[in-house]
């Protein structure tokens, strides 16, 4: 009865986001309670799990589920976002990209579009890089030839892979403090499992795409570009930007004091009074803080408006990203709590399924099922952290695996579908030719590497 109660679960939160359009936050507290009461039904004359005996009990998981996400990541969260502001307005976006560009030269410039789409993904969120990007590389194809739908891959995958993998974004701090790993640790392999699914799904997937492309002799309309190039050209003469160095050092800051807080351990005596202090400025809010505080002081000369208009304008964006991630908490802890996860995690242990690949398949469906790949992290997070914690596989790998999961497959319900579809004027069968199946490359990929790294988990450091 209760993998019913689920599947009815994911139909209506499916109905709610995709038929009736209902906001995300609000489907997924709707159908957070309508589980809970459905799953309460289920237990009417037998006994049911611990603290899940009444309506009340409904409640109490739903609010204290929402908070408990919302206290992990929401500091970090709302930092990210002032912190990538800092980055985008100062014009230290521009720099990195061109910087790049310069690098490999036009020849390769899927390499750069990738690796510069990588860079800003971990401090912008997605549709704002698309809007970066979007005129740049329009015009990058009508010169070099390359592939539009190529070029949306590269930069669509780079971006979802650091927006799904890596720290400060919301969706893989959310994973790491539902599974209780450390978010250092985590960030480190991470980070380099989402490099190989950008490079496996964003330039490889997209050079053959780009093949078949050429080899067809396929063709985009560029006739709007000339205005766009010229308002383009207009804003960027404006004013001064920050150098691309600059604009690193920005991200790198908090990243650094998040590595050093999270491995000295491994280094250094317990009782050490050094290690207590990297401790405390690798904490993820005192890092991030103090990010946002040196991005601020770097780019204030570079910046067209106040920084205190800037830090308000980063608190407004952020507001709705943090309910949808409290719900979809939320949501994930109702099906904990009534054993719901359970019953999933225990059916597809029956298929002998290792459990990366059943942290996988849980997030990949609810990424198809929702459109969102916050929503599926949360809520996977939720469902397989007891069965990772007692699998003997690193709850680290798990983690990987879960947020590889939310990858790709992106159909029509996503919203970042249709932006990707808009911004580089690219029709349905196009986006899914170039973001659904390439992010799904690059979901597979990860899921591999993190399978390999498991044979090797008890000689890497943190795996153990």
């Amino acid at each position: 009865m209760l993998l019913l109660v689920f599947l009815i679960s994911i139909a209506v939160l499916l109905f709610c986001i995709i038929k009736v359009k209902l906001n995300a936050f609000v489907a997924l507290l709707v159908c957070a309670y309508g589980t809970g009461l459905m799953a309460l039904a289920t237990y009417i004359g037998g006994t049911p799990p611990a603290g899940f005996a009444s309506i009340t009990d409904v409640v109490a998981t739903v609010t204290n589920n929402f908070g408990a996400t919302l206290g992990s990541i929401g500091i970090v969260t709302g930092l990210g976002v002032m912190l990538g502001m800092f980055m985008y307005e100062s014009g230290g976006i521009d720099s990195i990209v061109d910087s790049v560009l310069r690098a490999v030269g036009p020849k390769r410039s899927q390499y750069a579009v990738s690796t510069a789409g990588f860079i800003t993904g971990i401090p912008v969120f997605g549709d704002v890089v698309y809007i970066m990007f979007a005129p740049m590389l329009r015009v990058l194809s009508k010169k070099t030839g390359y592939s539009m739908v190529a070029y949306g891959c590269a930069i669509s995958v780079a971006t979802t892979c650091t927006f799904a993998l890596v720290l400060p974004t919301a969706p893989p701090l959310a994973v790491a403090a539902a599974m209780d790993i450390n978010v250092g640790i985590f960030f480190f392999y991470a980070l380099i499992a989402a490099f190989i699914g950008m490079f496996a799904g964003g330039i490889v997937y997209g050079g053959i795409v780009n093949k078949i492309d050429q080899k067809n002799g396929r063709t985009w309309d560029f006739s709007d570009l000339d205005t766009e190039t010229a308002e383009t050209a207009s804003e960027s003469a404006s004013r001064e930007k920050m150098g691309a160095m600059k604009a690193l050092s920005i991200l790198l800051v908090p990243i650094v004091l998040i590595l050093l807080g999270s491995f000295s351990a491994f280094l250094l005596p317990a009782d050490s009074t050094l290690l207590k202090v990297l401790a405390f400025l690798g904490d993820k809010n005192v890092s991030m803080t103090i990010g946002v505080l040196y991005g601020a002081f770097i780019s204030r000369k570079y910046l067209p408006r106040s920084i205190t208009d800037i830090m308000t304008s980063g608190a407004d964006k952020v507001g709705l990203i943090l309910l949808i991630t409290g719900a979809g908490g939320a949501y994930g802890g109702i099906l904990k709590a009534c054993g719901i996860a359970t019953v999933i995690t225990d059916g597809l242990q029956g298929f002998n399924m290792p459990i990366l690949v059943m942290c996988f398949v849980i997030a990949q469906v609810l990424r198809i099922a929702t459109g969102s790949t916050t929503v599926a992290l949360t809520t996977t997070a939720a469902i397989v952290s007891t069965a990772a914690a007692a699998s003997g596989v690193s709850p680290i790998l798990c983690a990987i695996a879960v947020c590889a999961g939310g990858i790709g497959l992106s159909l029509p319900n996503d919203s970042g579908f249709w932006a990707i579809s808009r911004f580089f004027h690219l029709n349905e069968v196009d986006t899914i030719r170039g973001w659904t199946l390439g992010g799904f490359v690059a979901g597979v990929t990860i899921l591999v590497f993190a399978c390999i790294l498991s044979l090797f988990q008890g000689f890497l450091p943190g795996l153990i």
